[in-house]
């Protein structure tokens, strides 16, 4: 195949879009001003969670339909995926939050507490009852993005920290940055903790519902937790609070007292790219492709959006989630 592609970005959208195409033979280069994933891009503060059913409680319908593939998807690449579902509990005054987000959501069964004891023995005792969510799956973020990084070579694909004379169709993947060329594109702060807490053992993720400040605790395996994540209206992407702090380790200690002898390991913040509706899409601007808007569905919908780019580009196919040019 004669088709070249610049891909602008190397966080989970650009890594996932030059994966797929140098998988159907398209000549790819990645154009990031970093050589490696780090700090510097927001997919790498994710949570990793690949859980379409519990994101339907707020998500529309197609992030709950279309992430059920992502799974499937990251462990094609060679990327560790961890099958264990989800856990979703709440404190005893909360009650009414469990039943609201059942409603709201598919793919769960009610667990009592002796269930939920043989699921994650740490909580035996501390909750009546809780969701399960058997069939979603997580994965470590910067695990998968060195993962496919390190592969893309392998695929052909080459790299480079400016345009340079590289030609090619443009498939912009820059997130927040992209907002000079998408006025709608909004940032979405969230701010997270990783901890190490050696006496606590939980083997999948487990959101605590709050009214003022949900949860949610990723295992990362060794003792360590991911703890995330806040969602404030802002595009700020250097300071974490110290409210937003003392907030998610206020709820780390209600899910669990074993939090409060954890060692903080890291305190990171970004910024998530979404657009009005939280929707993800392309959107094509004159010659450029964008991929845009993951919200916090980054690795849960970065292998949708970059089978559609594929799908475009390959086949003349019109994605799902595409707008044509808006101005």
């Amino acid at each position: 195949m004669s088709l070249r592609v610049r891909v602008i970005g190397a966080g989970v959208a650009g890594l996932c879009t030059a994966t797929e195409l140098a998988s159907r033979g398209v000549a790819v280069t990645v154009i990031d001003r970093e050589e490696r994933p780090g700090p510097h891009a927001c997919s790498w503060w994710a949570g990793g969670m690949l859980a379409p059913y519990c994101e339907g409680e707020t998500a529309e319908e197609p992030v709950v339909r279309l992430g059920q593939a992502a799974a499937d998807w990251w462990e094609g690449q060679g990327v560790p995926v961890t099958r264990a579902g989800t856990l979703v509990v709440t404190l005893g005054r909360d009650r009414q939050e469990l039943d609201r987000f059942a409603r709201r959501t598919s793919g769960h069964r009610m667990l009592d507490r002796t269930d939920l004891a043989a699921l994650e023995p740490d909580f035996d005792g501390r909750f009546d009852r809780a969701l399960f969510f058997p069939e979603e799956a997580h994965l470590d973020p910067r695990r998968a993005l060195g993962h496919l990084r390190d592969r893309l070579p392998e695929l052909g694909v080459t790299f480079a920290t400016d345009n340079g004379q590289v030609v090619g169709q443009i498939i912009d993947c820059r997130g927040l940055a992209a907002r000079d060329a998408l006025p709608d594109l909004r940032g979405v702060k969230g701010e997270m903790l990783v901890l190490r807490a050696p006496d606590l053992h939980l083997t999948r993720p487990v959101r605590l519902l709050h009214p003022r400040y949900p949860l949610y605790v990723v295992p990362r395996g060794d003792g360590v937790y991911m703890l995330g994540a806040t969602q404030i209206e802002s595009g700020e992407r250097e300071r974490p609070t110290v409210r937003s702090a003392l907030e998610l380790l206020s709820a780390a200690y209600a899910l669990h007292p074993a939090f409060s002898e954890a060692e903080i390991l890291e305190i990171g913040v970004d910024a998530r790219p979404a657009f009005p509706d939280n929707l993800p899409r392309l959107r094509r601007r004159g010659e450029v492709i964008h991929v845009n808007g993951l919200f916090r569905h980054g690795f849960l919908m970065a292998p949708v959006l970059a089978r559609m780019v594929a799908d475009l580009l390959c086949n003349n196919t019109r994605p799902e989630l595409m707008d044509e040019d808006h101005g």
